[in-house]
């Protein structure tokens, strides 16, 4: 780590090989010689103001000059589409509700206006619903007209991207409530995180896509809980515990569950999937458990796993004061060798004094994300304004930073919020951040002394 008295470097044994001004995104997908990149809505005022942006495609086959060859419109200005992946010719992108927040407080009206009836003895005011819902009484007249036009666009896309100019339509899946989040695929399923009617929070959903045309639905998995319509009662309050996606590795998927920490799913009937094992850090640790993955080798003679919890409370600057000594988000080494008994080895975190927008308002300082490709120990982090951390896991128990990017700040913003990173076939990485902009990295091994 960078002495105190220093200000911090911007890179470690890593080189930027190109820059985009891309609109921000929450994803980037690499397979071949081809980058995918789901679009996150351009905020106000943006040089990039896309807002019906949401999937690019781009050739990296020369990584010093990547460029567009093209990119999908959202037909639906109230959804984005800020994820991708894609196996062969198929491509999946979500749909999901652009404005969650207001949607979360509509779903609140009903109950909220009947509570306030009963009080009251008569309908309540636009204020003294607003008040409730942390939104002002002018703001009231809005949220009733979206309420009034309930979200239809929930679900996942198909493409079929053979020709990657002219990526085709194949069909859309509808899913339910405000649609689905981040999800995984391979060439005969698709793991989707999503909202379904009669569940509390997202749940999994697999979906046999042998007939892109016709997906059709396979199996699903919840926490006990989460199953309100067949009688599950929840011991959270409201979304609290949910799934955020689950990766395969295997026969088994990996979990992240957001406050109710992690699960290992066997899938090897992809019928009936059951949960084999759980670890959730949280209470003590305040951030959520975003993404979970197994390592797909054995390391000292043990299975591995990791776990990025997504530094997610911290956006204003009284969020910072609040919780300037509290724990942020971090990559977790787990022990997963016996699935009933799963251990923590270690944690990574990022100082703040290891870059210069640890306090950038609004931002935040912590993991998100890591690539989901490993080909040895080396595990590359989306770290918000930490930029791109590569961690060495070699011993698992002790792991070291190998290296790290951070790129600039871009279009008036406070600081850079790296979102995700992805690897080639060449070991060239690939970063998106949530403001504009896209790189291609090298990683020095030699110099970072890995051979």
């Amino acid at each position: 780590m960078n002495d105190a008295s220093h200000s911090p470097q911007l890179a470690r044994n890593v080189k930027r090989l190109a820059h985009l001004d891309l609109q921000g995104a929450g994803q980037v997908y690499v397979q071949g010689q081809y980058a995918y990149i789901g679009h996150l809505p351009a905020r106000e005022g943006s040089r990039a103001p896309d807002a019906r942006l949401g999937t690019s495609i781009l050739d990296i086959s020369d990584p010093r000059k990547p460029r567009i060859v093209s990119q999908i419109q959202l037909e639906d200005p109230t959804s984005y589409s800020h994820k991708a992946r894609v196996i062969g010719d198929i491509m999946i992108v979500n749909s999901e509700r652009r404005m969650t927040a207001i949607g979360r407080k509509i779903e609140m009206l009903p109950r909220l206006r009947a509570m306030l009836r009963e009080k009251l003895g008569r309908d309540p005011t636009h204020a003294e619903l607003a008040e409730p819902l942390g939104l002002k009484a002018d703001e009231m007249p809005a949220v009733e007209a979206v309420e009034r036009a309930p979200y239809e666009g929930g679900g996942f896309r198909l493409y079929d991207v053979s020709d990657r100019a002219k990526p085709k339509l194949i069909c859309f899946q509808k899913t339910h409530g405000i649609g689905v989040h981040r999800f995984d695929m391979d060439a005969n399923y698709a793991y989707i995180s999503t909202e379904m009617p009669g569940y509390i929070g997202n749940i999994l959903v697999i979906y046999d896509i042998r007939n892109p045309a016709k997906p059709e639905e396979v199996s699903r998995w919840w926490m006990p809980g989460q199953h309100l319509a067949g009688g599950e009662k929840p011991t959270w309050h409201g979304r609290r515990n949910r799934l955020h996606h689950a990766l395969r590795v295997g026969d088994h998927l990996w979990a992240g569950c957001w406050m109710a920490g992690v699960r290992v799913i066997d899938a090897s009937n992809v019928r009936k999937p059951r949960t084999v094992g759980e670890f959730n850090p949280h209470p003590p640790f305040p951030e959520p458990s975003h993404t979970f993955m197994g390592v797909p080798f054995a390391i000292q003679g043990r299975r591995i796993a990791l776990i990025a919890d997504e530094e997610d409370l911290m956006h204003t600057e009284e969020d910072m004061l609040k919780r300037r000594n509290q724990l942020k988000g971090c990559l977790w080494v787990l022990d997963v060798t016996d699935f009933s008994k799963i251990q923590p080895l270690s944690i990574y975190s990022v100082s703040e004094m290891d870059t210069p927008w640890a306090r950038a308002v609004p931002g935040r300082l912590g993991a998100h994300q890591f690539a989901e490709k490993m080909n040895d120990t080396l595990v590359y982090c989306a770290w918000f304004s930490g930029g791109l951390r590569i961690v060495d896991i070699a011993d698992p128990a002790q792991p070291r930073e190998a290296g790290f990017f951070i790129p600039e700040p871009r279009d008036g913003r406070a600081g850079p919020q790296t979102n995700d990173v992805d690897l080639d076939d060449r070991g060239l990485i690939y970063v998106v951040d949530r403001g504009p902009s896209f790189d291609i990295l090298e990683f020095d091994r030699k110099q970072a002394g890995l051979y």
